[in-house]
């Protein structure tokens, strides 16, 4: 499990603008979000927020990546339904996920299943974990990210 002041493993991930970013080396600082699924109330509300304040991570020269399991045509649907200005991550064969550990055991109506954990992680330009928000609520959320990339870009 990935952990503040930690290094992101050494794996790229392919965004849904066609970039791939090493997430060990961002070369700025990178906000990975991740979210159970596209296209859900939650998961909507989100990439809605990030996408509000897109311009305000990309003046305070962050970039910003969600990520979820789920496949990139489906990631584009959504991109294109909601007006999303922030790109997405298909993480299909988990390897992003397991490496942050956000592939967890849930609960629902006492049934146990594996599943995306909401968690957001600051990565600086060398890789090095910033922040990391578990168990993220939505509301605020992005915010809350935007005030940290901010922190860190004026110490």
């Amino acid at each position: 499990m990935i952990e503040e002041g930690g290094k992101a493993p050494s794996l790229s991930v392919a965004t849904s603008d066609g970039r791939s970013v090493d997430l060990s080396a961002p070369g700025t600082p990178l906000v990975l979000y991740f979210y159970p699924k596209d296209d859900t109330s939650g998961c909507t509300r989100e990439a809605q927020d990030f996408t509000a304040l897109a311009g305000e991570f990309r003046a305070a020269g962050a970039q910003v990546i969600g990520v979820s399991r789920d496949a990139m045509k489906k990631h584009e649907k959504f991109i294109a339904k909601y007006e999303l200005d922030v790109p997405l991550a298909s993480d299909e064969d988990g390897a992003v996920s397991d490496a942050f550990g956000t592939w967890v055991e849930k609960s629902m109506y006492g049934r146990r299943y594996m599943g995306m954990e909401r968690a957001t992680f600051l990565i600086g330009p060398d890789g090095r974990v910033l922040r990391a928000w578990r168990k993220v609520k939505v509301p605020g959320h992005a915010q809350q990210v935007l005030d940290a990339v901010r922190e860190t870009a004026a110490a």
